[in-house]
């Protein structure tokens, strides 16, 4: 046997059993819970969410809860993320603007659904690992910058969806703003314990908002969120 033979099947191994665990995560978790977007669900099966964490928390990627990650910060539940992602209502030719990178996995999976992606964030540390991934995962229709997400990235402005990945007192005007008519925004908002997930469609001066469901995420800091 070549030297090298054993380290490939051993590889081999891991890579199937985390490729079983996404399948079992969009069929026990998604699929309950009514995520019913075909295109979500393939991409949640596809992508590689245990890259995402820390080596030491991968046999967890796919449990249903969030995840620690670097700076205090998480990466939501996966039901979370496929929820937020199906409500934007991706077609494939959209310019999205995401507030908050954090591991970068929302961000890939909403890069494998629309035309372009711009991501902002705050943390430093997060933003670099999240491009390494980018990077790796040919994320190429990513890009990111450092900074102050409640003032949303105005040079690529009108968005036709926004996601927001923290929860913040009230809706940020600046991404009220940059959301283009027609567009919509899923955002949690309330006080720093719990938050209501509210979904926003912009038709000319007039905002639809309905609220998806009761959620929990990491402050939204800035100018326009907590601590401002």
């Amino acid at each position: 046997m070549p030297p090298g033979a054993m380290i490939l099947s051993g590889s081999s191994l891991v890579s199937d059993l985390f490729e079983m665990a996404r399948e079992r995560m969009v069929r026990e978790q998604l699929i309950p819970r009514g995520i019913s977007d075909q295109r979500v669900l393939d991409v949640m099966g596809q992508v590689p969410r245990h890259l995402f964490v820390d080596d030491a928390m991968q046999g967890q990627a796919y449990g249903d809860y969030p995840l620690p990650i670097a700076g205090d910060q998480t990466i939501s539940q996966p039901y979370i993320v496929a929820c937020m992602t199906e409500a934007l209502q991706l077609t494939g030719s959209e310019q999205v603007l995401e507030i908050g990178t954090g591991s970068g996995y929302q961000a890939t999976i909403l890069s494998r659904l629309s035309e372009k992606v711009y991501t902002v964030e705050r943390i430093n540390g997060l933003l670099a690992g999240a491009r390494k991934l980018f990077d790796r995962l040919r994320c190429y229709n990513i890009l990111s910058k450092l900074d102050d997400g409640t003032m949303g990235w105005p040079d690529h402005a009108p968005y036709d969806a926004i996601m927001v990945t923290a929860g913040g007192p009230s809706i940020p005007e600046p991404l009220l703003e940059q959301l283009a008519d027609g567009g919509r925004m899923v955002i949690p908002v309330g006080d720093q314990g719990v938050q209501e997930l509210k979904l926003v469609h912009k038709l000319g001066e007039e905002l639809e908002i309905q609220t998806i469901e009761q959620v929990r995420f990491v402050d939204l800091v800035g100018a326009h969120g907590w601590n401002g």
